[in-house]
């Protein structure tokens, strides 16, 4: 009996530790698929991002209780997992800091943008330099170099506003971005010359608030494809090339604000689709052309304040058509009242009939009707009356004296010529 016992005792025991050893598999396989599946214990909701790149939002300090993938651009992966390819850092708090890790985690982005986020800048991954497309930051990036800029060697489009940067030159930057079709660099301290290549891709060019120098390189006049081009605001001189109207693309154009000179080249003509173009603060001279009141599409012209002189050959009708017109400030220039009516305020003066400005009359110190109250005999302030009378009736006894002395003075000479030529005479008949 005992030996049955013992027996029954040791097979149940023997089936107690078969069991777990059975059944143990089958969670682990249930908890492996649970943690692909849930993303990092912070956030309260299913996502579709790779846990790593859910991580680095994180401590970017990006909410992610919602799929990112859902606001911004996520690859198409067939994977288990979808990646970031775009990532916007806005109104950033101050103790945001680019870890190098979490970066290194979100090389896939291919665009990145920051705006108004004031922190020091780090340096990319190799990898994520490599994968950018599209770089922004506007009043947010500090220390920005011009090497730091040229490892983004694969960027389309490059837009910097309000960051300093510290370059020896644009083409520090640009040199090596061969895929590069628009840039703007604007209010960033940069000082040098404009560079002399160029990317022939290049649709969109803005370099203003700035401190370049210098004159257009001609090869800028190359780009076929470039639509838009502002240097604004800078220390550029000289005149514009000759071959400037190879820019058939271009829509906007504006120099103002520079030293520019010359006259505006006639090739200019050859730019048909011109919408915007804004020459103002310079120091153009010369006349302005009759082409540019032919020139359809244009609706904003700005020449003012330059060295423009001559008859402005615009008519009422085309200056209706522009939304905005600026002329003012060449003072040598004048209007033909004959085809603009004067009601229309230009800012510079009509033509008299040699086709000069006709001037305003000239600024006295005194008051036209203070003649006439002299006149009448009123008192000074001081109390002595007739004192402008006095004044006034000497000078005109100068004026008028002035004119019989010459007379007496012109027959006194010519009695002492006829007294003289008597005597001589007596004298010569005696002789």
């Amino acid at each position: 009996m005992r030996a049955s016992t013992i027996a029954t005792t040791f097979f149940l025991l023997h089936l107690l530790l078969l069991y777990p050893t059975a059944t143990v598999p089958a969670p682990a396989i249930s908890t492996k698929k649970t943690l692909q599946a849930q993303p990092p214990s912070s956030s309260t909701t299913s996502s579709t991002l790779d846990p790593e790149q859910l991580r680095a939002l994180q401590f970017l300090h990006i909410p992610t209780t919602h799929d990112p993938c859902t606001t911004t651009t996520c690859d198409t992966a067939t994977t288990t997992f979808r990646h970031l390819l775009s990532l916007r850092l806005t109104n950033c708090s101050s103790d945001l800091h680019l870890s190098t890790t979490a970066l290194s985690s979100l090389s896939t982005l291919t665009s990145i943008t920051f705006l108004n986020c004031h922190t020091p800048v780090v340096h990319f991954p190799t990898s994520l330099s490599n994968n950018l497309r599209y770089f922004t930051s506007v009043n947010s990036l500090q220390r920005l170099t011009g090497v730091f800029l040229s490892r983004l060697h694969n960027l389309t489009e490059l837009y910097i506003s309000g960051d300093p940067i510290k370059a020896s030159g644009i083409h520090i930057i640009t040199s090596n971005m061969k895929s590069l079709t628009k840039i703007t660099l604007s209010n960033t301290h940069l000082t040098g010359y404009l560079p002399k290549d160029w990317n022939p891709n290049l649709t969109h060019i803005d370099f203003s608030q700035n401190k370049l120098k210098g004159s257009i390189p001609t090869s800028l006049t190359r780009l076929e494809n470039l639509k838009v081009l502002n240097f604004s605001s800078n220390n550029l001189n000289g005149i514009l090339p000759d071959s400037f109207g190879n820019l058939v693309s271009l829509k906007n154009l504006s120099l103002s604000s520079n030293s520019l000179s010359g006259p505006i080249p006639g090739s200019i003509s050859a730019i048909p689709g011109l919408v915007y173009m804004d020459l103002g603060s310079n120091q153009f001279n010369g006349a302005i052309p009759e082409f540019i009141s032919e020139m359809k599409e244009l609706k904003y012209l700005n020449l003012e304040n330059n060295h423009f002189h001559g008859i402005l050959p615009f008519n009422a009708s085309f200056i209706k058509r522009l939304d905005v017109f600026k002329i003012n400030g060449n003072d040598d220039l004048c209007y033909n009242h004959s085809t603009i009516s004067e009601d229309v305020k230009l800012g510079i003066a009509a033509c008299d009939k040699h086709g000069m400005p006709v001037l305003p009359p000239p600024a006295t110190n005194e008051p036209p009707s203070s003649v006439d109250d002299a006149g009448s005999g009123g008192g000074d302030d001081d109390g002595e009356g007739g004192g402008g009378d006095d004044n006034v009736e000497k000078k005109n006894q100068v004026h008028v004296d002035r004119g019989p002395s010459k007379v007496v003075l012109g027959v006194a000479i010519g009695l002492s010529a006829a007294v003289f030529l008597i005597i001589f005479l007596v004298l010569l008949f005696k002789c």
